[in-house]
C-alpha cells in the first residue's frame, strides 16, 4: 500500500532517508539534498508518499509538480526493505501518479556520483536528458514520456 505521508511517519521518513543515502555522502563534498530536506514541510505540504507493503514504512517517495512534467525529487527505501521491489513500487506509483495529474512526462536527478542510480532509472526506461550544477550539487537530469 502507498499513502500520503502524516505527521506521524516523520521519524521514520528521516531514518529510512538517512539509511538509504548516507554510504553514498561519502563520495559527495557534502550531504546529499534528500538528506539536508525539511520533511516535517515536506509531509505538511502533501509532497512526501510512504509504501507500507507489509507493517510499517518500507520506503518514501517525494513529489513536485512542475510547469511540464511531475518532479520525482526523492524515492528511498529502508535497508531491511532493500531488494524486494519497494523502490520499483514507488517509481511505479510516481508515474501512475504524474498521469493521474494530468503529465505525460516525469522528471528526476540523481547526483553524478551515484552512478547505481543512473544505470537503474536507465533500466526503468528514463533517460538522460543533461548534466550540469543545480543548486550546488551536480546532476544528472532523467526523464521518462509516459503514454495514455
Amino acid at each position: 500500500m502507498i499513502r500520503k505521508a502524516v505527521r506521524g511517519d516523520l521519524a521514520a521518513v528521516e531514518r529510512i532517508v538517512h539509511e538509504a543515502y548516507a554510504p553514498l555522502a561519502a563520495r559527495m563534498d557534502r550531504p546529499p539534498a534528500p538528506m539536508q530536506d525539511d520533511y516535517a514541510a515536506r509531509i505538511a505540504e502533501g509532497a512526501v508518499w510512504v509504501a507500507e507493503p507489509n507493517a510499517g514504512v518500507a520506503g518514501i517517495l517525494v513529489l513536485s509538480d512542475l510547469a511540464d512534467a511531475l518532479m520525482l525529487e526523492n524515492v528511498a527505501v529502508a535497508r531491511e526493505a532493500q531488494g524486494q521491489g519497494v523502490g520499483r513500487l514507488l517509481t511505479g506509483f510516481a508515474e501512475s501518479e504524474a498521469l493521474r495529474r494530468g503529465f505525460d512526462r516525469i522528471r528526476l536527478y540523481t547526483h553524478i556520483t551515484m552512478v547505481e542510480n543512473q544505470s537503474m532509472y536507465r533500466h526503468l526506461g528514463y533517460r538522460e536528458i543533461g548534466k550540469g550544477l543545480e543548486d550546488g550539487f551536480e546532476r544528472v537530469q532523467f526523464a521518462k514520456d509516459l503514454g495514455h
